[in-house]
């Protein structure tokens, strides 16, 4: 069964989706078609909110990201990059364990499904530039996030 829940935020509206165990997705932007209530989303609501209030900087909610192998290893890398931090395209891709093709690892990034709480945001070319984001309204969502982090970049 899924459940789903949208929770207001400084981005706007973020829907959110779990199973019985865990987080399976999270959409910047959108409100969910329906409202099931659920433990595991309201955790996740409660830890956005502290993360947006700053007073949290780590995310605990059990997520069940599904894609790829290569996927899976670069959101599970995404996952261990700390609060104000932030890495290349092509360091992420070593880090993984996965080669170094940037562009390859950008589509990795680019559908993680469950955005801030896998914090593909912390992700910038080698360069600091931002180069795109999928999540709400593209690079002016990435730019909050950043700041709200206090992650330099160009």
């Amino acid at each position: 069964m899924q459940y789903f829940a949208t929770m207001n935020s400084p981005l706007g509206p973020v829907s959110l989706s779990a199973h019985e165990h865990a987080l399976t997705g999270l959409t910047i932007g959108q409100r969910a078609s329906s409202t099931t209530p659920h433990p595991v989303l309201t955790q996740a609501m409660s830890q956005l909110e502290e993360y947006f209030a700053g007073t949290r900087t780590q995310f605990d909610v059990p997520t069940d990201a599904t894609g790829t192998p290569f996927q899976e290893a670069i959101w599970r890398t995404l996952s261990e990059i700390p609060f104000g931090q932030a890495m290349s395209y092509q360091e992420l891709g070593l880090a993984a364990g996965v080669g170094t093709a940037p562009r390859a690892v950008g589509g990795a990034v680019g559908k993680n499904p469950i955005p801030i709480i896998i914090p593909c945001h912390r992700i910038l070319a080698s360069n600091q530039r931002i180069t795109g984001y999928s999540g709400g309204e593209g690079i002016p969502t990435k730019v909050a996030l950043l700041e709200l982090e206090g992650i330099s970049y160009r």
